[in-house]
């Protein structure tokens, strides 16, 4: 065997191996979620909803995000997306609420982002929808149950607690803001049905989320970087080696 074939070939496994290593930890963050996840009381804080789409025959048009009306919050913009319309709608709680002195009936109960026709999320893309949230209550965590509607008509509900997940890693883990609780130290992941998990990378302007999702990806990246160069090197050295008479 020639020292380029074992060259090209030593390179060709590599090449797997990164798509392998990248893989598992792009993945695991393929569902809906909120970043950063963490905010302090009583602030208004700045959150990036993070959409990746899964399904390998259909683009996401809608996203429906549900606030909470136990712990409600008074005030809620949404930055405008291109393509996207985004609504927030209001309405009367179930029961008068108390926030910082004012006793509030009604509140935002919901965000709608619905896609223009001929807009959606593709195959192997996510969109990242922003939305400043205030006062934030000083409660342990907020639930945001979100809806996510493929051009298909399949909806995914995301809207399983961080208990009910705790007790069944099936279900679809809800968005989680935490305020005063500490976030969890791993985070659930997986697909929903048959579709494909897209790669959910952050938005350039979006904060760093507080998850270990971001420690792991950088920590596979690190490792596949030390390989890689090992590789390499492991070839052009055998590549480079006399021959023997």
């Amino acid at each position: 065997m020639s020292r380029k074939t074992t060259l090209r070939r030593a390179l060709v496994g590599l090449a797997a191996g990164a798509a392998l290593a990248l893989a598992a930890p792009l993945a695991a963050s393929a569902h809906v979620t909120v970043n950063p996840n963490t905010a302090t009381p009583g602030s208004y804080a700045t959150v990036n909803f993070r959409v990746p789409t899964e399904s390998e025959t259909a683009s996401t048009v809608k996203l429906e995000v549900t606030l909470p009306t136990d712990t409600p919050l008074s005030a809620v913009l949404v930055q405008p997306v291109p393509g996207w319309t985004a609504t927030v709608e209001k309405g009367a709680l179930p029961a008068p609420v108390e926030v910082d002195g004012n006793t509030l009936t009604d509140a935002p109960l919901k965000i709608v982002w619905q896609a223009d026709p001929g807009v959606g999320i593709g195959q192997d893309q996510f969109q990242i929808f922003s939305a400043v949230l205030g006062p934030v209550p000083d409660t342990g965590h907020l639930v945001l149950p979100a809806a996510q509607t493929y051009s298909d008509g399949e909806v995914v509900d995301w809207a399983a607690t961080p208990d009910e997940v705790a007790a069944d890693d099936t279900l679809e883990p809800a968005p989680v803001l935490y305020v005063n609780d500490a976030p969890p130290t791993g985070e659930h992941s997986h697909s929903h049905g048959t579709a494909s998990a897209a790669p959910a990378m952050e938005d350039a302007t979006a904060a760093a989320p507080s998850d270990s999702s971001g420690v792991a990806l950088g920590l596979s990246i690190a490792a596949l970087v030390v390989a890689a160069a090992g590789a390499i090197l492991g070839a052009l050295a055998f590549a480079r080696r006399p021959k023997r008479g």
